[in-house]
């Protein structure tokens, strides 16, 4: 079994519903069990402004599926609650990242994990930290040395989702 951690936002609709219900589909098949989630965080829109701000979370799973398979079920969930990739940045009611799995770095077509942008988003920094302080890059840099230098990023916890 793999550890792996993923970034849930939504930013239209009833977003905690989503994000609740977006997690007990990520479990359903019995491949992928989340450990830990993080506290819940409303956060400024990145890249494109005007639109409502997010709500956001980071999970710890467990998984037998492999990175491309585990993108694969990410790309299900969002499918299943409406996503339609129009928009880079835009408003959406669901939106799965995988940040990290193992420690592992992975470059393919379609996948880079560590998440190309994790480190430039505090809205993903803030609560991977809160469930995973000692979380590090493949090469062990610890993830909260990229921290300090993230400002002018709005994020708030609101507590469990």
């Amino acid at each position: 079994m793999a550890r792996a951690f993923l970034s849930l936002g939504s930013n239209r609709g009833d977003r905690r519903s989503t994000l609740e219900a977006a997690l007990r589909a990520l479990e359903v098949a019995g491949d992928v069990r989340i450990i830990r989630r993080s506290s819940l965080y409303e956060t400024a829109p990145v890249g494109k402004a005007d639109q409502p701000e997010f709500y956001n979370l980071v999970i710890e799973v467990q998984t037998a599926l492999d990175p491309g398979e585990l993108l694969d079920r990410c790309q299900e969930v969002e499918r299943a609650f409406g996503r339609v990739r129009q928009e880079r940045w835009g408003p959406r009611t669901l939106d799965l990242d995988l940040l990290l799995y193992d420690r592992r770095a992975v470059h393919t077509e379609r996948l880079t994990v560590p998440h190309p942008e994790m480190l430039r988003r505090r809205f993903v920094l803030e609560p991977l930290l809160e469930i995973a302080p000692d979380a590090a890059l493949p090469d062990g840099t610890p993830v909260v040395a990229h921290l300090a230098g993230l400002t002018g990023q709005a994020v708030r916890r609101l507590g469990q989702p």
